[in-house]
Order: structure tokens, then sequence, then C-alpha cells
């Protein structure tokens, strides 16, 4: 199957954070009592994840948050590693004014930099991690670039050629660097930390994660749940509806615990 990201029309935002600037674009519109969502890119691309960021924009505000020398942000000042990419998204909901909270998400390489930047972090109600990394079985770059071969069978046609521009814009070394950094961190550890609910999101055809160590991750949270997704490993490509429902009844339940109820919002189409 070919499918190629259809235009999302959306707010293009400029944040200026301590390690450069950061490019957000934003669909829908802010909801009384409904937390607005943060996604953060995955490894080096962005785009790939807007006809999933619109399907949560039926429902809230929904935000797509490029990290400094990647997408469409600006150049960082050296190069960055996962603590200093986790410190820019906090420096961006900090400068953010949803009043009813941040879900903060990301997928694949973006969940390990979600998970760090959501510990402690103010306005943080819930925590969304899709497809997350690096299970702690790869071993070294051969060992995730096999998985990612295996993986690459099962996603639809388009997807590699849908990320070759911002490939290209970031640079095989940062890609390489940023690999290395996601090779070396446990995700595991900041969301252990985490005092606020864990929404796990995983395709059921993932190759580059274990769906046993998925299940391990998401009982590690406070208050963990986990969500089976169609398809592999970017089901957010694939399949850009079906995280709408369980990512929205999880921002009700994740405010709901703050002391609000959310109102139920319209059903997502799929």
């Amino acid at each position: 199957m070919n499918r190629r990201a259809a235009p999302v029309t959306g707010v293009t935002s400029q944040f200026h954070g301590p390690y450069g600037r950061m490019r957000s674009r934003a669909v829908g519109r802010p909801r009384p009592g409904v937390p607005e969502v943060a996604i953060v890119q995955g490894l080096g691309v962005s785009a790939y994840l807007l006809p999933a960021l619109a399907t949560l924009g039926r429902w809230t505000r929904a935000h797509l948050v490029d990290l400094p020398g990647l997408a469409g942000s600006g150049e960082p000042p050296y190069p960055l590693g996962i603590a200093e990419y986790a410190d820019s998204v906090r420096a961006w909901l900090a400068d953010q004014t949803g009043e009813a909270g941040f879900v903060l998400g990301g997928h694949s390489a973006g969940t390990q930099i979600a998970a760090h930047a959501a510990v402690g972090a103010p306005g943080v109600v819930g925590v969304a991690l899709a497809s997350p990394t690096v299970d702690p079985a790869v071993r070294g770059l051969v060992g995730l670039a096999l998985r990612w071969r295996r993986d690459g069978v099962r996603e639809p046609g388009g997807l590699t050629a849908s990320h070759l521009a911002e490939w290209r814009r970031a640079g095989p070394r940062r890609l390489l660097r940023l690999a290395r950094c996601c090779l070396a961190d446990d995700i595991e550890q900041p969301v252990r930390r985490l005092r606020v609910p864990v929404l796990v999101l995983y395709g059921d055809d993932d190759r580059i994660s274990d769906a046993g160590w998925v299940r391990t991750l998401a009982a590690a949270a406070t208050d963990g749940e986990l969500a089976s997704m169609p398809g592999a490993h970017t089901f957010v490509w694939s399949h850009p509806a079906a995280w709408g429902e369980p990512v929205r009844a999880f921002a009700a339940r994740c405010r709901a615990r703050q002391g609000w109820r959310a109102p139920a919002g319209p059903p997502t189409p799929r």
C-alpha cells in the first residue's frame, strides 16, 4: 500500500529555547477541561506524524514539537543528547498556556525524550508513549538496524520516501549520534519516576520493540496501561486514526484524576 501524507492545516509557531529555535505545529482548538496534547517527533523525522496529529486535533489542540537541529527547528549551539532534548521540550512546555494541562507524548525515539521531559514538568497530566524504544535486548547499532529492517517490510510503501528530506536535513552524523544516545538510554528509569498516568501504545506487528518488553515498560509506571494498535512500529503512519480514541479516553482520565471532568469528545473515524 502506498500512502502520502495529506496536507494538514494548522498553526506553525517558533519558540526560542535554551538550545535554539524550535518549530511546533498545532491543529484543533483548546476545549474547556480537556488537556492539550504535545507529541515529540521521531528519530530525526516529524512530517510523517501530521495525519495522526490531525486525528488528535478533532477533540483538543494537538502540537507536534520539532527538536533543535531536526526537521523544521533551528541549529543548536552544539551536539545535543537525550538530556538536552528533554530540557528543550520542558522549556517549550513552560511557554505554553494550556489551562487543563498537557498529555506529553512521542513516537519511537521521541518517547525517550518525552519520558525524560515529563519527569517533574509542571502542567503534564499524563504521558503517552507510542512504539517506545529502545528494547534493552537490542545490542548496538547493528542489532537496531536488523530490527528496523525486519519491521520495514511490514510498513506501508512510501514511509521511507517520506523521511528522506528530513533525514538529509539532520545529516548522517547527527542521526548516528541520536541513535547512539537512544541505545545508551534506559526509558524505564524516567517512566518509574513519573507520578502521572502513562499510556503505552504498541503496534501488534512491531518488530523493533518486543511485545514482552513493552508490557514490562507499561507495568513499570506507577499508573500504566497498554493499548494494542494495528500495524507495525510506525502504526501512526499506516493507521493514523487508530490512536485517536485511546488517547482521548486517556486524556479524560488524566484530567479527572486532577479534579476535572473532561467532556466526552466526538467519536474518532476509523
